[in-house]
């Protein structure tokens, strides 16, 4: 992936069959679907890709439990679908978790075994074992950090665990690969219109500020909370689709969860659903349904947010977290369609995906959620085809592996021993290059940060592979120091600093 070669293509191709405007989860998934199905395609990104939403998500490849509750079958069977595809075809980003709901009163036990289990009949013969119910000792075996008072037992169920920022990276290489351009730092400043018809945009390369034109068939607007504002350049009395809610995590260290079984709290007291959750040697506890007037790259969790988790939490582990527990954060905005909604809560607002081709055919897709990225994919360019001339192949992204899943090892061998977390297996097919380079040169496994298992050869790799410009690029979002130490990322910024830099000296060691 190489962001110098895209600029070129960028400044001397004329026309385009697709050009996306937004680098997130729904953005990449129509630049592998369009690339993929034989279309010229060009990405543009305002920042770096996955930096808002699609970096801050609670980590699960899902069908979405408490939307069964919600009556909202097809769009958990929908999702169920895609999460077996994921971990076909993305093995080293996706793996199976299993899931406890603690039951304390009798009845629970019942109620939620019976929900479950219309859960498995949904998923069908996939990969994911089937829930099963646990007697409190069982339960306690498997999560030794919960209350033990008045355990009556609970239902296990499994669902998919995976990295959103890593994945997110992946489809940008496996978009590229397959011959789309991806670019990375280079906001959209405009539509270009003949006639009433969009047929273009004009964009900037935020590092030299010099401008690019582009004609496109078809431009297709993927920019998450950021939908509405696009959509005004061609329409400025275009209605708001979206109505926002931000969702905040804690990241807590281990010792909350020892062993590799997540705790969901089905229902909180005021109706919500929470996730304890292990994830890379640290717990994420979230998350929150909060409604918010305005969308912002830089969300920040609100006090009675942190609160509330932190009481939840308590609720249901022996030790009981605060705030000097919390090692690192992260917050999130939804996406979420309003429109011919009267719900005034944001969590009664649908969590699927919406396609709008308005007059001038610029084509918008929102809404959706990971789990569904592919589908979304499909969906929205299936809507570019039918809404123009375009000629394409048929999809295949359904038994597409991603970059870097061409495994024969199991994400299982993959992993360190036990239940450690290596963050190379992320890197798929590529883990054994980067061990090589390890053995060869022993400076390149010094680590960015002290308390976590990244190394300088990842800075290496996201600048040289992986289109990573800027420290936040890799350690928010290339690595995710930022998110699991606060305080020793702070420490380590300069040295990422000086260490991307020599890589684009040549100082550091090429093979």
């Amino acid at each position: 992936m190489d962001r110098n070669e895209s600029l070129q293509r960028a400044a001397e191709d004329t026309v385009w069959d697709i050009a996306i405007i937004g680098g997130g989860a729904s953005g990449l998934g129509a630049a592998v679907e369009s690339a993929t199905r034989g279309l010229k395609t060009i990405l543009l990104e305002k920042k770096d890709f996955a930096e808002a939403t699609s970096s801050r998500s609670t980590k699960l490849v899902h069908g979405g439990v408490r939307y069964l509750e919600q009556g909202n079958v097809s769009l958990v069977r929908d999702a169920l679908r895609e999460r077996a595809r994921l971990l076909e075809n993305a093995p080293h980003i996706v793996n199976p978790l299993a899931f406890v709901v603690p039951c304390y009163q009798w009845w629970e036990g019942t109620y939620y075994r019976t929900g479950l289990k219309a859960y498995d009949w949904l998923a069908g013969n996939d990969r994911f074992p089937g829930s099963s119910w646990m007697n409190a000792e069982t339960v306690l075996d498997a999560i030794p950090t919960l209350k033990e008072a008045s355990l009556k037992g609970g239902v296990c169920y499994y669902d998919g665990q995976f990295d959103d920022a890593r994945l997110a990276i992946t489809l940008a290489r496996t978009a590229a690969a397959k011959g789309a351009a991806v670019l990375n730092y280079a906001p959209v400043q405009s539509l270009t219109i003949s006639g009433s018809r969009v047929d273009g945009l004009e964009f900037v390369d935020a590092e030299t500020s010099k401008s690019f034109r582009l004609k496109a068939r078809k431009v297709i607007n993927a920019t998450g909370i950021f939908v509405d504002e696009v959509r005004r350049w061609s329409d400025r009395s275009a209605k708001p689709l979206l109505a926002f809610s931000q969702g905040i995590h804690l990241v807590l260290p281990k010792r909350f969860l020892t062993k590799q079984t997540a705790v969901i709290v089905p229902k909180t007291k005021d109706g919500r659903v929470i996730f304890i959750i292990p994830w890379h040697d640290r717990v994420v506890v979230g998350t929150t349904d909060t409604p918010i007037s305005s969308a912002d790259y830089d969300p920040q969790p609100q006090q009675q947010e942190i609160d509330f988790l932190l009481e939840t939490s308590a609720d249901y582990l022996r030790e009981t977290p605060s705030r000097s527990d919390v090692v690192g954060s992260y917050v999130g905005i939804r996406p979420l369609v309003q429109r011919g909604s009267r719900s005034t809560s944001t969590a009664k607002l649908s969590r699927d995906h919406t396609i709008e081709n308005d007059t001038s055919g610029l084509l918008t897709i929102t809404g959706g959620k990971w789990t569904t990225y592919r589908k979304m994919g499909e969906d929205v360019i299936d809507a570019a085809l039918k809404t123009s001339d375009i000629k394409a192949l048929p999809s295949c992204t359904a038994t597409l592996k991603l970059f870097g899943g061409e495994l024969s090892q199991s994400p299982q061998q993959l992993e360190q021993h036990g239940d450690s977390f290596d963050p190379l297996r992320y890197y798929g097919s590529e883990a054994n290059e980067m061990r090589a380079l390890l053995r060869r040169y022993p400076e390149l496994n010094e680590p960015i940060v002290a308390t976590l298992p990244y190394r300088k050869i990842e800075v290496v790799w996201g600048v040289r592979y992986e289109m990573a410009r800027t420290a936040e690029d890799i350690l928010h979002r290339r690595t995710r120091c930022a998110c699991l130490d606060r305080l020793g990322t702070e420490e380590a910024r300069d040295k990422v600093v000086r260490w991307i830099q020599d890589e684009k000296d040549g100082v550091l060691p090429k093979s």
